[in-house]
């Protein structure tokens, strides 16, 4: 029986890093017997409207949480600095004001081999972390 469900919404700018997020994820949910639902959006600063955008849909109580995944590289502008910052601030944002659980995973690194590491198979992958840290907060609200 699935007890739990979550929105998992992933930025697919980078798609082979994102994939395996997704996939690390998806490894969480299906080891704990959690529903999910994929949601796709060009980039990582588009997460927290798309989230914003389905919990505020008409049935908002078909997610518990909320999963947010994607990855920003270092490039040679101050671009990176604007969308790690106000991607972090929009999600956090959405928990403190909305009382949104979400986890998340969005990868803030200098290279994509740094992105290839985080987004590999195992428990250490940020994709499975980010659904496990959305799943703890889930619970507790369960038990408050």
């Amino acid at each position: 029986m699935i007890k739990d469900s979550l929105a998992i919404i992933v930025s697919d700018y980078y798609k082979k890093i994102s994939n395996g997020l997704f996939l690390g994820a998806i490894k969480y949910c299906e080891e704990n017997n959690i529903g999910y639902e994929k949601f796709i959006v060009p980039g990582a600063l588009e997460v927290s409207s798309a989230i914003k955008i389905i919990s505020n849909k008409k049935n908002n109580t078909l997610f518990d949480g909320y999963v947010a995944l994607g990855c920003v590289i270092r490039g040679e502008t101050s671009h990176f600095e604007i969308v790690i910052n106000e991607s972090s601030r929009g999600l956090t944002d959405l928990s403190l004001n909305y009382s949104l659980i979400i986890g998340n995973g969005i990868l803030t690194v200098e290279n994509e081999s740094q992105a290839i590491e985080r987004s590999s198979k195992g428990e250490e992958n940020k994709g499975y972390q980010a659904a496990l840290a959305c799943h703890s907060l889930v619970r507790l609200k369960g038990n408050s």
